[in-house]
């Protein structure tokens, strides 16, 4: 089954203190272009996500995103950073001391009003069991945009087989118009000779002029080739997941050959199916950028 490029996926993990949030999306690219943002108390394990959202999805342009959320009750005060106020203190009194600048009266709420005060000290070290859980909430994030990508590719899937079925049908209501369009070619220009020219001709050297011309018109090599490319692609749509590179290539294969047949068709009907062909496979073309 094919996947596609577009997922999205969410997990959390409680522990008494705080809640973590694991959530990654992925839309289309040619290669894996990974964004992580990461908690710092997590950053350390930043290499082995990356290398475990690598692995699993293979392509595509992820934006991956760890949070922490931290629990606290209604009564609980702000925790105050005293090594940082003490800090701060001892900096503010020299300079007052050296610039015989005199402290200001509320110098104590300045003090709570500096950077990181207000915060607890982030020196303890992430233990075993908290990135036990963590890992989990990654695991399950990815394996939700995994099951999202798998359901986006079975829609894919079903869209690309109507799609090839339509320019199956479309190349075998050709046939009914090629040995018109040979007796068409034929007729105008036999006509062109005796009614427009009006001259005497070679009626032997014009059979063998028209079997030259019209074997240069003939179509059944593109026929039977883009009749291979529609088999070729379903059958690699078959063949299991990460084969985006290889449809892009052979609808390609299948563009070559519906191009020639609209500049040999010669023919109006004929040119009105090409079109429609060629519609039904940029619809494949747009879709297959997105197939992993």
């Amino acid at each position: 089954m094919i996947q596609s490029m577009t997922g999205y996926g969410k997990a959390t993990a409680e522990l008494l203190d705080k809640k973590i949030n694991v959530e990654i999306k992925s839309l289309n690219s040619k290669a894996m272009d990974l964004s992580a943002r990461i908690a710092p108390a997590y950053r350390e394990k930043e290499m082995e996500i990356r290398n475990e959202v690598t692995k699993t999805l293979e392509r595509g342009k992820v934006d991956f995103s760890l949070w922490v959320e931290k629990k606290e009750s209604s009564d609980a005060a702000t925790p105050i950073n005293q090594s940082l106020v003490e800090s701060y203190y001892k900096q503010i009194t020299e300079i007052s001391n050296n610039l015989g600048i005199t402290l200001p009266t509320d110098w104590f709420q300045t003090l709570l009003r500096l950077p990181d005060v207000m915060t607890k000290s982030e020196t303890q070290e992430l233990s075993d069991e908290e990135w036990s859980m963590a890992h989990k909430a990654v695991e399950e994030a990815i394996g939700h945009l995994v099951d999202f990508r798998k359901q986006e590719g079975a829609a894919l899937e079903n869209k690309f087989r109507e799609k090839i079925s339509n320019i199956q049908l479309l190349l075998e209501s050709v046939t009914p118009f090629e040995k018109e369009r040979i007796d068409k070619i034929k007729e105008r220009i036999t006509d062109a000779l005796e009614k427009t020219i009006s001259v005497d001709y070679d009626k032997n050297r014009l059979e063998q002029e028209l079997i030259y011309y019209i074997e240069k018109l003939d179509i059944n090599e593109e026929k039977q080739r883009l009749g291979n490319h529609l088999k070729y692609f379903i059958s690699t749509l078959e063949s299991g997941n990460g084969q985006g590179k290889k449809l892009g290539f052979i609808t390609q294969e299948m563009g070559r050959e519906i191009n020639t047949l609209g500049s040999k068709s010669n023919h109006a009907e004929m040119q009105k199916i090409v079109v429609q062909m060629k519609d039904e496979l940029e619809q494949i073309k747009e879709q297959v950028l997105n197939v992993m």
